[in-house]
């Protein structure tokens, strides 16, 4: 239940820096995509922002030998680059320049009582449906080295 808590805070607290960014306006977002036009340099300062906060904290938080909440660190051990990382992340870049939102901008921006983040949340929803049906499928490797080709004699 405490840490159900505090992932609410967090979420709280994540949700409400994005919106005092006005983040959760998509053309907020789309202005600084657009470096011919009139660009808006705003996500550079939320991101910059972000990011020192990120450096900072991380120094301290990683020279505990464990988290507060739980009884160790869940730290990523992969460093290659693969194609289901490239392809996912040109996926995630068309859908944002697209629709203007990521996942955490797209669920807040729901409190503004539009459309265009409740179409978001759906086609965020059947994505991620679509990827788990796709990659759990018997006939589906989930590696990512190509098919070998057949050999002629």
């Amino acid at each position: 239940m405490k840490i159900n808590l505090i992932a609410l805070f967090a979420g709280l607290l994540f949700g409400l820096g994005l919106g005092f960014s006005q983040m959760i306006d998509r053309d907020r977002v789309l202005g600084f995509l657009d470096i011919t036009g009139v660009w808006d340099p705003t996500l550079l300062f939320v991101l910059g922002g972000a990011v020192a906060v990120t450096v900072i904290a991380f120094r301290f938080v990683l020279r505990r030998p464990y988290p507060i909440l739980t009884d160790k660190f869940y730290l990523p051990t992969k460093k290659d680059i693969d194609l289901p990382l490239v392809v996912g992340s040109a996926i995630f870049g068309v859908g944002w320049g697209i629709a203007g939102y990521c996942p955490g901008p797209g669920i807040t921006a729901l409190v503004l009582g539009i459309w265009n983040p409740v179409l978001f949340i759906v086609a965020l929803i059947a994505g991620s449906l679509t990827y788990k049906w796709y990659s759990t499928r018997p006939s589906h490797k989930p590696s990512s080295t190509p098919p070998e080709l057949p050999q002629s004699q």
